[in-house]
């Protein structure tokens, strides 16, 4: 594989896909009555015991000063409470209330469908092809992380 092989294009082009995705979503959830990082939050706490902000927002990829006022606003909505981490007694659990797990119910296979309408629009074909393309592009950058040096990758020796 060369290196000179042009990749802005490719890099565009998901880029492109992926904003088309967020306008589209975006666009659905504000129906629901959402901000796209609420549903997020929501449908990573749905049918779950909960779990702590941390792990929520390495689930949601919501930075953490974003997540706390993302939360805030949904406890202030009933969706969702702070109960005590029963295995670290400074922290918190982030749960959805029975309001926030009802809403989850309702708006989770509703946008399901929502999204699931613009891929019938994509063929058997190209759907399978695209998913192996996007594993084949995540998997090289996975790989190559974990090749450089530093945070994330190789442990410098010192």
């Amino acid at each position: 594989m060369s290196s000179a092989r042009p990749h802005l294009p490719l890099l565009r082009e998901l880029v492109r896909a992926y904003q088309a995705f967020e306008r589209y979503s975006a666009a659905h959830v504000a129906q629901l009555g959402l901000t796209p990082a609420q549903f997020d939050v929501l449908a990573t706490l749905g049918n779950t015991p909960g779990m702590n902000p941390k792990t929520l927002g390495a689930k949601t990829l919501i930075t953490k000063g974003t997540l706390t006022g993302v939360v805030d606003r949904m406890l202030a909505k009933g969706l969702v409470r702070r109960d005590p981490d029963p295995q670290d007694g400074r922290g918190q659990i982030v749960c959805l209330t029975q309001a926030g797990q009802t809403l989850f119910e309702q708006v989770f296979p509703a946008h399901g469908q929502h999204v699931g309408r613009a891929f019938e629009r994509v063929s058997d074909i190209d759907f399978e092809q695209a998913a192996r393309v996007l594993r084949a592009i995540r998997q090289a950058f996975e790989q190559a992380q974990a090749e450089q040096p530093g945070p994330g990758g190789l442990h410098k020796e010192s």
